[in-house]
């Protein structure tokens, strides 16, 4: 059995804990075209463990872009900090959507670092949600 392996009860409470719902993104599963992962807040590789209270349902931009990584720069400050945890924080304290509601904006330090790091307005993922708003299926209504 490898380390990554994950029991599939654990899979299944990690995704009805989300909803469905990227934790970084919002994204729901069912419009985002592609099977959301479970990631590790604090990866593996940094001593993190598949303890369900390390994981998350993540979409395939957002675990991308992550990696590895629990820290990202403020792009206001320059000041490293911890990226935004999606099963202890709020993500409402961090992240607002734009007027046009097609991008997340940081809120704080955390939300502006993690904006950054995980490309949450890539150049796919913006054009994709101005499509969801003309199908009325974004943004997201309820959200942790």
């Amino acid at each position: 059995m490898s380390r990554n392996y994950l029991p599939e009860a654990l899979r299944q409470r990690v995704i009805e804990t989300a909803r469905h719902f990227c934790g970084y993104c919002l994204t729901a599963e069912d419009i985002s075209g592609a099977q959301m992962q479970i990631e590790h807040i604090i990866p593996l590789a940094q001593g993190g463990t598949s303890d369900e209270e390390n994981l998350w349902l993540a979409c395939a931009w957002c675990n991308s872009h992550k990696g590895a990584q629990t820290r990202g720069i403020d792009p206001d400050t320059g000041t490293e900090v911890n990226l935004f945890n999606p099963r202890a924080q709020i993500w409402a304290e961090h992240f607002r959507w734009s007027d046009t509601e097609t991008e997340i904006i940081g809120r704080t330090p955390c939300g502006r670092a993690t904006v950054a790091t995980l490309r949450l307005n890539n150049e796919y993922i913006v054009p994709a949600r101005r499509n969801w708003i003309r199908a009325g299926w974004h943004p997201p209504q309820s959200n942790r």
